[in-house]
């Protein structure tokens, strides 16, 4: 229990850092969002009105404090552009994200771990050394440039799918999820790659230990080794590449969604740079930080529930 308290603890401390350092850049970048709405004709008075109606002449820690308050009670303020609640802006573009990542993810765990085991079972065979050389051209390769080509290839050359016909998840769920596919193996391509290559390390070094030494030394077959009492242990540091990786692909989610031309929430995020609106930017930002803190956080439980062992100290 303490191992839990002491990692929901620094979780909070991480979120507490990250808030705050995403608030101050935002706060130091130059360029006045007042005279940004306004524009460069408005008068000094009609400005410093606005900021002032704004907060923005509050100092910079009390204006941190009632908008991280704010934050944690889903209150991320209004759009200084758009003149609506951030949330009703970026509520609809969260499904999109969300389920592209989440997809990725899902495609990283059903292809990597079975094929990671393959490659183990037949270390520097044929199979293995081909699936070695082709993980290290497909981590070499950028998810944005395999979303290129893949949409060259499958959407202009196969015609599998329309490059830019989108479909919302509201008109329909089906042709939704199809159009998703392809940018979400864009997303998963390097995930399994790296993961692949990780179960296998593990594997082989699990399988040199004295435990299964022991093991196979009883007569027990290599399947049953590799599944019983190898596996087990091999998967524990691959639970916690992969609980990173998922916030990683939610993130990264957003990047390929430019590739696709995907309106989700990249589209309204660098809209809002481009027009300093930076509640929608802190928003998003730190909705993204806050996956990944927490989606790591879930990890550390997981992986103290898979090895009791980890974190005796702190009981």
């Amino acid at each position: 229990m303490k191992y839990i308290i002491k990692k929901f603890g620094m979780m909070v401390a991480t979120l507490l850092v990250v808030s705050l350092c995403v608030f101050l850049a935002f706060n130091i970048i130059p360029g006045d969002p007042a005279l940004k709405m306004l524009g460069t004709e408005a008068s000094p008075e009609l400005v410093e009105q606005v900021r002032a109606e704004m907060g923005l002449n509050d100092p910079v820690l009390v204006r941190y404090a009632r908008w991280f308050l704010n934050f944690i009670r889903g209150d991320f303020g209004t759009s200084y552009n758009y003149k609506v609640p951030v949330g009703s802006m970026i509520l609809s573009k969260i499904p999109i994200t969300l389920t592209m990542g989440i997809m990725a993810f899902l495609m990283t765990v059903i292809v990597s771990i079975p094929m990671g085991i393959v490659t183990a079972k037949h270390e520097n065979g044929l199979l293995d050394r081909s699936i070695t050389v082709i993980n290290q051209v497909i981590m070499a390769i950028p998810p944005f440039f395999s979303g290129i080509l893949i949409t060259f290839i499958f959407g202009m050359i196969l015609r599998l799918f329309t490059p830019g016909g989108f479909v919302n998840y509201t008109v329909s769920f089906g042709k939704f999820v199809r159009y998703l596919i392809f940018p979400a193996v864009a997303i998963a391509l390097p995930k399994v790659a790296m993961t692949v290559k990780m179960l296998r390390g593990s594997l082989i070094d699990e399988s040199q230990r004295d435990y299964a030494r022991t093991a196979y030394s009883r007569g027990n077959n290599t399947n049953g080794v590799l599944y019983r009492h190898i596996l087990k242990n091999a998967i524990i540091p691959v639970i916690t590449f992969l609980g990173m990786a998922l916030a990683d692909m939610i993130a990264g989610s957003i990047v390929i969604e430019q590739v696709f031309s995907i309106p989700g929430i990249s589209r309204i995020l660098l809209t809002s740079i481009s027009n300093r609106d930076y509640p929608v930017v802190e928003a998003i930002i730190m909705g993204i930080a806050t996956i990944v803190i927490v989606v790591n956080f879930l990890v550390d439980v997981i992986y103290r529930i898979v090895d009791p062992r980890i974190g005796l100290e702190d009981e």
